[in-house]
């Protein structure tokens, strides 16, 4: 058992952590609560060095429950690293209007252990342990500004769709237990090698309905532009970030772990989910006229492009869908930052498009950052976006799937369209009132990178990339 300790040294450095942090808060009370993000960040890091360390390839713990490999060593420090950059943007954000609580870094710690759980997972118990210890510090932080109408509305939303996923995939889970019997992956696998009986492919129909819902693929996305337009900024960005890799992470490791001997079956699905998101997220994004609403049908598009590497059911396929996630992360993360930098000449938060009109004229640098960003999203070359969207449709197109490939990139061109039009409102309509200056050098220092990354000094990180992201999915296999 004590190897089994050492093997979620990362979860372990997190929850302890998060304990320490939960008490400090409670005598030091919100006066503590950039002492405590600092904290938490450092928190994160350690976690993360703990997740690339040789206990984190160190094999099977917890009786068959957790695994610590190459995979879970790849969508760790990926998971930490977005929350991290969500806590170091926080208190900026909520100090402003007197909103920032001492529980905030300590609900993000929770939420990371809890995707941490989930991409380790390899039985259906941890599974559905770490997918509810992350959605139920989920629900709280959506609702974070108490005293804002639509933060509180989008808690409630999340909360109520959320416990009815919860609720379809633990009927999934049980009709797999029910059939298989057991609840590990392997034992439900080889359940699977014996044939896929009705009992058995309605379970495996439930567990990925579930799971379309923590990644917000089509039909299971109705959650998402409410939630990301109510939440706080920051919080927007987290659920953009860190939860999709973690949700994205184990839809994967289920699908070739436990489901693998009926991937014919679960490819169909994972196709449907990955078109209907693609289109759907391009053309319900047209008429958005709220940034962050747009962002979010972005988010649903680029789930669909993700899903076109899981519906290759190859090696390859999975590792361009790692890739995929990485440079998703970073475009995301920098475009919701660019969001924040969203205030008029008083200080109040604007979300709409056409505050966006020529800030080319007032804020030259922010409108260059945010330019990358939807460039990128668009996979519009040279830009870095382009490198993962090549990578999932040659997945396809190496196992002969080129048909839903063509369809794949046809839906990109809609998706451009969308983000064209933020870039032509900023540097070809005529200007709105200026925003006001960033009080921020950390944001700005943040989408500084982001841009750098996503820009063509990306093409750089490729080789070692790749070289991860294809021993991580080897893992798998």
């Amino acid at each position: 058992m004590n190897g089994s300790y050492l093997l979620s040294l990362p979860e372990i450095i997190l929850s302890l952590g998060s304990i320490v942090l939960m008490l400090v808060a409670a005598w030091g009370g919100d006066k503590a609560s950039r002492a405590i993000s600092i904290v938490a960040v450092a928190l994160l890091v350690a976690a993360g060095f703990a997740a690339i360390g040789p206990l984190g390839h160190g094999g099977v713990g917890y009786g068959g429950l957790y695994v610590a490999d190459a995979y879970s060593a790849f969508a760790k420090p990926l998971i930490y690293l977005a929350t991290a950059v969500v806590l170091m943007i926080a208190p900026g954000f909520f100090e402003r209007d007197g909103e920032m609580r001492a529980e905030f870094p300590v609900l993000l710690l929770l939420s990371a252990v809890g995707m941490g759980v989930m991409v380790s997972a390899v039985d259906l118990l941890t599974l559905y342990v770490g997918l509810e210890l992350q959605s139920l510090s989920a629900y709280v932080l959506a609702s974070f500004l108490r005293r804002d109408q639509r933060s509180a509305e989008a808690g409630l939303k999340y909360f109520v769709l959320g416990a009815l996923a919860s609720g379809i995939l633990l009927y999934g889970t049980s009709l797999l237990y029910g059939f298989a019997g057991t609840t590990s992956f392997a034992g439900v696998a080889a359940a699977f090698k014996g044939g896929a009986g009705v009992g058995l492919t309605f379970g495996l129909v439930f567990v990925l309905a579930g799971l379309a819902f923590k990644i917000s693929a089509v039909p299971f996305h109705m959650w998402t532009p409410d939630v990301y337009e109510g939440a706080p900024t920051p919080v927007t960005a987290f659920f953009a970030s860190a939860p999709k890799v973690a949700a994205l992470g184990l839809a994967m490791r289920v699908a070739i772990e436990a489901l693998g001997p009926a991937t014919d079956a679960w490819r169909q699905i994972v196709v449907f989910c990955a078109l209907a998101s693609t289109i759907l997220g391009g053309v319900a994004a047209i008429g958005q006229t709220n940034i962050k609403r747009l962002l979010a049908y972005s988010s649903i598009n680029n789930v669909g492009f993700a899903l076109f590497g899981l519906a290759a059911g190859t090696q390859y396929g999975v590792s361009a869908t790692l890739t995929y996630l990485v440079v998703y992360v970073a475009m995301t993360l920098g475009s919701l930052l660019c969001v924040l930098q969203m205030r008029d000449a008083e200080g109040n938060r604007t979300e709409t498009i056409a505050a966006l009109s020529g800030l080319s004229r007032s804020r030259p640098g922010l409108a260059a950052a945010f330019a990358f960003f939807m460039f990128s999203l668009a996979g519009i070359p040279p830009l870095f976006g382009f490198w993962p969207k090549f990578l999932v449709f040659d997945a396809l197109v190496e196992i002969g799937m080129w048909p839903l490939a063509m369809i794949g990139i046809a839906t990109s061109v809609i998706g451009a369209f969308y983000y064209l039009k933020i870039v032509k409102t900023i540097y070809f309509d005529d200007p709105a009132a200026p925003l006001a200056p960033s009080r921020s050098k950390v944001e700005l220092v943040l989408i500084a990178l982001a841009a750098l990354f996503v820009s063509p000094l990306g093409y750089l990180a490729i080789t070692p990339l790749d070289g991860a992201s294809m021993a991580a999915a080897a893992a798998l296999f």
